[in-house]
């Protein structure tokens, strides 16, 4: 069985629908999910497809190019059409913090995300003991002013070595230069404590909690140049009250980061998330 996602954006006009379905049916495909999006104010149509494929002789590589010829050429469209036969690779760049890297790797532990993590980078040799208990190769790469250029040249050539899909900013207290951006588009995924673009800074739940506020948040987004302004994947929040104390506001937080990160992280994997314009589509 050949099981294909299939992505899609392009000004709105009519007969995309029907001719992506045909397009399926007459290339002998069976079309288990559809869902579909029309921006009116920029009228930019957004679809995602699944579809199996039976017979022996389908070949994706061909599909595509005919896919190319005659549709996405025709339509102007902007696409890509993933096997889900490829398994990404998910490289985690940590810190200190450990809360989301124990998540993330209990939940891969466990095959909740279906992903490889080929190693683990951090700037500090702290959570090394998790990854070797969990056998992953950890790198530590220290990240100094004078040495973060050759820092991050490093972390490419990790990346590129093992054929790295995707980053997760895993509390990574570092900020990412548009060297590594550049090379993963919308493909750098990090977690915030907040809803951005409140309470930036290194102590956001101290500022919280002198400002009483009655709800906190969590938010994972996509990494720009533009710090912490990048598309949004998920948030949620948790309420809160004048009886919490700064620890518990912490704890809330800390558990709000581990389930956004982790949800959005699920997302990214199954191909649920298409940008346009700095803004996300997600798909349910």
């Amino acid at each position: 069985m050949n099981k294909l996602t299939i992505l899609i954006h392009c000004n709105d006009q009519p007969g995309i629908i029907a001719n992506v379905t045909n397009f399926i049916a007459n290339n002998k495909g069976n079309i288990i999910y559809i869902d579909q999006h029309v921006d009116r104010e920029q009228n930019i149509f957004f679809m995602r497809l699944e579809s199996e494929f039976e017979h022996s002789t389908f070949n994706t590589e061909a599909f595509k190019v005919t896919f190319k010829q005659e549709l996405a050429d025709c339509f102007k469209m902007k696409w890509r059409i993933y096997s889900t036969e490829m398994k990404p690779k998910m490289a985690l760049f940590v810190s200190k913090y450990d809360h989301c890297l124990y998540d993330i790797l209990g939940r891969y532990n466990s095959g909740e995300l279906d992903v490889d993590i080929p190693f683990i980078i951090s700037n500090h040799n702290t959570l090394k003991p998790i990854a070797d208990s969990f056998n992953i190769p950890f790198f530590h790469i220290p990240v100094t002013k004078e040495t973060k250029a050759k820092a991050e040249d490093q972390q490419l050539d990790l990346c590129k070595k093992h054929g790295v899909n995707f980053i997760v900013l895993a509390r990574y207290m570092q900020i990412v230069s548009n060297k590594i951006i550049s090379q993963y588009p919308n493909k750098v995924i990090n977690i915030h404590h907040s809803f951005l673009p409140a309470f930036v800074g290194a102590k956001p739940y101290h500022s919280a909690y002198k400002r009483g506020v009655k709800i906190i948040g969590a938010t994972s987004h996509y990494v720009t140049e533009d710090l912490d302004a990048g598309p949004i994947i998920e948030q949620d929040v948790a309420r809160v009250s004048h009886t919490h104390a700064i620890n518990d506001l912490i704890a809330k937080g800390r558990d709000l980061e581990k389930i956004v990160l982790a949800n959005a992280i699920k997302l990214h994997i199954k191909r649920k998330v298409m940008v346009f314009n700095n803004k996300t589509v997600v798909f349910s």
